[in-house]
C-alpha cells in the first residue's frame, strides 16, 4: 500500500492502526515496552551522518519530551535533512540505559538526552522502526 499524496515512506508500509499519543508513550514508557505502535510527531532532529535515526516530539520545543527512532535491523534510514517533517512512525517500544560511550556518539550526530547520569548513561524511551512515513512541510 503506497503512503497518502505528499508522504513518502521508508522501510515497511505502515499497517492500518490507530495512533497512540506520542506523550503516553514517554509518560508511561514500561506500559508499552516491548509494544508495536504507531505514533505521529514532528522530527526534531535527525543524524547528520547518514539518516541512521531521528527524534520526534509533539512540539519544536528543544526542552519538550522527545524520543528517538531507529530502524529495523539497521534496514533503512532516513533523509539527514529530516528535521521539520512531519512524521508517522510504526514500530516498538524500547526502555534501556545506553552506555556511556555510545551517548557520546549519539551526541556527536546530533543527538540530546535528557536524562544523562552523572557517568554519563542515559535511560531511553526509542521506537525501533518498521516503516516511517514523513512529509515535508
Amino acid at each position: 500500500m503506497a503512503p497518502a499524496a505528499g508522504w513518502q515512506r521508508y522501510g515497511a508500509a505502515l499497517a492500518p492502526a490507530q495512533a497512540v499519543k506520542l506523550d503516553s508513550v514517554l509518560g508511561e514508557p514500561d506500559r508499552y515496552k516491548d509494544k508495536n505502535v504507531t505514533v505521529e510527531g514532528k522530527v526534531r532532529r535527525a543524524c547528520s551522518r547518514k539518516g541512521c535515526w531521528m527524534e520526534i516530539a509533539d512540539a519544536n520545543d528543544p526542552t519538550a519530551p522527545g524520543c528517538r527512532v531507529t530502524f529495523k535491523d539497521y534496514g533503512f534510514f532516513v533523509p539527514t535533512d529530516s528535521a521539520g517533517s512531519q512524521a508517522r512512525v510504526q514500530g516498538v517500544v524500547a526502555v534501556e540505559t545506553v552506555a556511556a560511550a555510545y551517548v557520546q556518539h549519539l551526541e556527536e550526530e546530533g543527538a540530546r538526552f535528557s536524562g544523562k547520569s552523572a557517568d554519563g548513561t542515559a535511560r531511553e524511551v526509542r521506537l525501533v522502526a518498521s516503516g516511517v512515513e514523513l512529509r515535508k512541510p
